[in-house]
């Protein structure tokens, strides 16, 4: 799928990752570019077209797929870390948001969007997700547990849809140079490079982007092939 002439609209795209992701786009000839915040004033890339978009709120999510009808890339970037422990935090708070945003969000625009990726084929979902998919950091436990299941849902959705014409991108990474990793001593990714890698990978009708040098050995360890689970996993 060639990201010239794509309609696409990217979650979370008033920052950070998403920002990025909306720039380039047009810089690789997309014909549009939506971008979803919970603020549409906030949306302030030139070119981009702002639109109120609350991935938890499903009135927005269904106004968005009728505001965007002519999707055909849609890039789940929208998410949060709380830094927040499993057990040590002081209530289920932060989990709850954490996976109402990184999981429960992602599902909500992936069954909003689908039937319109069909009938708009080829198309294509990218999923960023996080090299947290794979391992669980205890100071961060809740949001390792928001990604596992947001990749599970990404290898999920790709066995529906296959023999749609709808590709399902996985897009794993550490750490990325934006105000969620703000905190962050340690080395960081470009958010310039994780969307030049991720759209690389959607024009190559690749299904999963690993980033980093790190991450590519993260993966390599759980001794899968794309899409695959452990066997007897549950």
């Amino acid at each position: 799928m060639k990201i010239q002439g794509v309609t696409a609209l990217v979650t979370g795209a008033n920052r950070g990752l998403g920002q990025v992701m909306a720039r380039m786009l047009l810089e690789r000839g997309a014909r549009r570019v939506y971008g979803g915040a919970r603020d549409p004033r906030t949306v302030v890339e030139p070119g981009v077209t702002p639109v109120r978009l609350d991935v938890t709120d499903p009135v927005q999510v269904a106004a968005a797929a009728r505001t965007c009808s002519d999707v055909t890339l849609l890039i789940n970037n929208a998410g949060v870390l709380t830094d927040s422990a499993l057990l040590a935090a002081p209530d289920t708070a932060a989990a709850r948001t954490e996976m109402e945003v990184n999981y429960f969000g992602t599902l909500a625009l992936c069954r909003a969007f689908a039937p319109l990726l069909i009938g708009n084929a080829p198309g294509a979902i990218v999923n960023v997700l996080s090299i947290a998919s794979w391992f669980t950091n205890p100071a961060m436990g809740s949001y390792s547990a928001s990604k596992a299941a947001a990749w599970a849902l990404t290898n999920g959705i790709r066995g529906e849809l296959h023999d749609t014409g709808v590709l399902v991108v996985g897009v794993h990474c550490g750490y990325i140079d934006t105000d969620m990793a703000a905190h962050v001593t340690g080395p960081k990714n470009t958010p310039e490079a994780i969307a030049r890698q991720t759209f690389d990978a959607v024009e190559a009708d690749r299904t999963e982007v690993l980033a980093d040098e790190r991450t590519r050995q993260t993966r390599a360890a759980l001794g899968l092939l794309p899409g695959e689970f452990p066997t007897g996993s549950r």
